[in-house]
């Protein structure tokens, strides 16, 4: 599975202009967005000038925070283990940056600091064993590795559970198949006018959830890279994307944002966009609908198609006979839509060790030959680190941290702790506690300490 981590995996290093795979026939190459994306973007220097980037490839010691409910827990066992999510099986957290008195949160990290009260916050300080590359894990490039682990586990269902899985997969396909043609044809170069394509798009997502991830992700990356607000500047100066404004955007656009981060509802039409990012920043408002027709069709080809497959030979009308011909024709997205539909499986708390777990242990061999001991969210460079929990060589050093009236965190008490190359059990997961509540019997804290679980956005 090697190749398909490779594939997974952005380099943001400064040498590595080198062509990345992808699918053949679209009008621009991943190669090509990515040069626009640095090149022609008020805050596109970032990246690659980065001060995350500059620290986790320096081969010195990082040192990044986390936060947690569970730390009576944590301390109980002496052990932690990671979520499942966008970084797949690390153990989530922030970037913190050493001072004169205290470690500065990265401003991710101060966001969190000031949302998440009911929260403790551990610091750890993480010696690599040599530099890193700059390759950060784009969970939106999974759909080969999800395709991959259902094959190889696919053992583990009952017949009625795979074909359950495999009907549902189909018919969302078949459902949308209109409108992932129209995105294919874009991809290609057909241009469409922005307000349909975004009232299309809006009406799309309730039957093909995968497009909220998409359409948030792009607005994401139009926010942070196009944003000249003051607090964008200045945080740029430190090397910094402003995480605060998708946050802004995420739970401006979704009203139970806050007790699931959850992008399958993330569906706003072209007026709403409009004035969605009119709040967030007025001068971007004009230019969002006409980014998201361009790039979220080029984004989907790449999501949805395998490396070198040709985006002028498929056709969903077609490839939605059967998810045999779904997985031939656009085996990435058959991948992302057989994990997120195991999800809805009754008996999916029994599954997620089988199949999560075959995910996580191969991304720790992947990191740790490629020698990456804290692993980063590489859809962008902005902020989301983590701890690399199957590392043989990287020593790690965790401290229970308080913060003080400048914003700064300080170590106080040293934690003697494991790390478990394993994930927690998903009821300790904001995902499992939303979808599996345990009985009110056990509703307490579970007994393995959950990660800062984005789980439910990356998934």
């Amino acid at each position: 599975m090697r190749d398909g981590w490779d594939y997974v995996h952005t380099d943001y290093a400064t040498h590595a202009r080198t062509p990345r795979p992808g699918p053949t026939g679209l009008a621009a190459s991943a190669d090509q967005w990515r040069a626009h994306l640095e090149d022609d973007t008020p805050n596109g220097g970032l990246l690659r000038g980065n001060a995350m980037l500059r620290t986790l490839t320096s081969g010195r010691p990082v040192h990044l925070m986390h936060t947690t409910r569970a730390l009576d827990a944590i301390r109980a066992s002496g052990e932690l283990y990671g979520a499942a999510g966008c970084l797949v099986g690390a153990l989530y957290g922030a970037p913190l940056t050493p001072a004169a008195t205290g470690l500065r949160p990265h401003n991710l990290g101060a966001y969190l600091l000031e949302t998440k009260t009911d929260t403790r916050t551990l610091v750890f300080e993480v010696t690599p064993e040599q530099p890193a590359p700059a390759k950060g894990l784009d969970y939106l490039r999974l759909g080969g590795i999800h395709l991959a682990t259902y094959q190889r586990h696919r053992s583990f269902l009952t017949d009625a559970e795979d074909t359950r899985l495999r009907a549902a997969a189909v018919a969302k396909v078949r459902a949308a198949a209109g409108f992932l043609d129209l995105l294919l044809a874009g991809a290609r170069g057909t241009t469409m006018a922005d307000a349909p394509f975004l009232n299309q798009l809006s009406s799309a997502v309730p039957r093909f959830p995968l497009l909220g991830y998409l359409y948030f992700e792009v607005l994401s990356e139009y926010l942070l890279l196009h944003s000249t607000s003051p607090a964008t500047r200045a945080y740029a100066e430190l090397g910094e994307m402003n995480n605060r404004l998708y946050k802004q955007l995420a739970f401006n656009a979704v009203a139970s944002m806050d007790r699931l981060f959850d992008l399958a509802r993330f569906a706003p039409g072209h007026d709403a966009l409009t004035d969605l990012i009119g709040r967030i920043e007025p001068g971007l408002a004009p230019g969002a609908a006409a980014y998201t027709r361009r790039r979220l069709p080029h984004l989907f080809a790449c999501v949805a198609l395998g490396p070198s497959q040709d985006a002028a030979a498929v056709t969903f009308r077609d490839a939605a006979a059967t998810f045999d011909t779904l997985a031939d024709a656009a085996p990435h997205l058959a991948g992302q839509l057989v994990f997120r539909d195991m999800r809805t499986l009754p008996r999916y708390p029994a599954l997620f060790t089988v199949f999560e777990q075959a995910k996580a242990t191969s991304v720790y061999d992947y990191w740790n030959r490629e020698h990456i001991a804290v692993p980063f969210n590489g859809f962008l460079p902005k902020g989301e680190v983590g701890i690399n929990l199957g590392s043989p060589s990287a020593r790690c050093t965790a401290w229970v941290a308080e913060t003080c009236e400048r914003g700064l965190l300080h170590p106080r008490e040293q934690l003697d702790l494991t790390l478990v190359p394993r994930l927690t059990d998903l009821r300790g997961t904001a995902l499992g506690r939303a979808a599996f509540p345990l009985p009110p019997a056990h509703s307490a804290t579970p007994p393995v300490p959950p990660g800062m679980a984005s789980a439910a956005r990356a998934s």
